[in-house]
């Protein structure tokens, strides 16, 4: 194992030990204490008002993959699932979800039915669908959800490319809101264009923390800013050190 592995896993060991200490005892932070994003603030609005006008909420995760740095992204949007789910599925036409990637639509099915038990009403597997499993095909599936299911809000929380540009049109197209934000540079900078309430860099994986998803996720956010100052004392320090000649 190398220097850089070492320094590595310190940090994800340091990262799993802040998220304890912060999400038990009086260490818990209230989300109230956290910027606001106003994508999210957006968005719970939303989910209110298509409860109240029987409109319906459709959620893409992208074509991530399970394994690997995608995983982070595709875990964040299930956990958006479920806070969205717990509002709407009680409503006349609960949530639709799309997906690039077959693991990621049985995860938002398993997803979508944990909520649909607890409340004691039949799931209907449909509503979590594998649109394609290449960009273009995906992207022409969760277009039509878009277009055709009376969605008013399309929550875009996953690994995007160029494809994400035919979803955020055909949004427009019918006057649908376009919420979301995703790891990949290209769908970032289409999100950004694009869509009327884009998450811009890491705000994507607050999205558990802002929609409720438990004090764990809150906890995470104040483990994430302990470990962002670290690193840059740690890149300050270096540089100083190798300016005068230590390093």
């Amino acid at each position: 194992m190398t220097l850089v592995h070492i320094i590595g896993l310190a940090f994800v060991i340091a990262f799993l030990i802040l998220i304890l200490v912060y999400s038990t005892g009086d260490r818990k932070i209230p989300i109230e204490s956290f910027r606001e994003i106003e994508p999210f603030k957006r968005l719970k609005k939303e989910l209110g008002r298509a409860v109240e006008t029987g409109s319906r909420l459709h959620l893409s995760m992208g074509r991530g993959s399970t394994l690997g740095t995608q995983s982070s992204i595709g875990f964040m949007s299930l956990s958006t699932l479920a806070s969205i789910s717990k509002i709407t599925t009680p409503s006349d036409r609960p949530p639709i979800v799309s997906a690039g990637e077959g693991a990621w639509t049985i995860l938002s099915q398993d997803t979508m039915r944990a909520v649909d038990e607890a409340i004691d009403i039949p799931f209907d597997p449909s509503r979590g669908r594998l649109t394609g499993l290449s960009p273009f095909p995906f992207a022409a599936g969760a277009a039509d959800i878009a277009l055709h299911e009376g969605v008013r809000t399309n929550v875009l929380v996953g690994n995007f490319g160029a494809e994400l540009a035919l979803i955020t049109e055909s949004g427009e197209r019918v006057g649908s809101l376009n919420i979301g934000g995703t790891d990949s540079i290209p769908g970032q900078a289409i999100m950004f264009t694009a869509a009327q309430e884009p998450l811009i860099g890491e705000e994507v994986f607050a999205g558990g923390a802002y929609m409720g998803a438990g004090d764990t996720h809150v906890a995470s956010l104040r483990a994430q800013d302990v470990i962002r100052w670290s690193v840059i004392v740690l890149v300050v320090v270096g540089a100083v050190l190798k300016l005068v000649g230590i390093l």
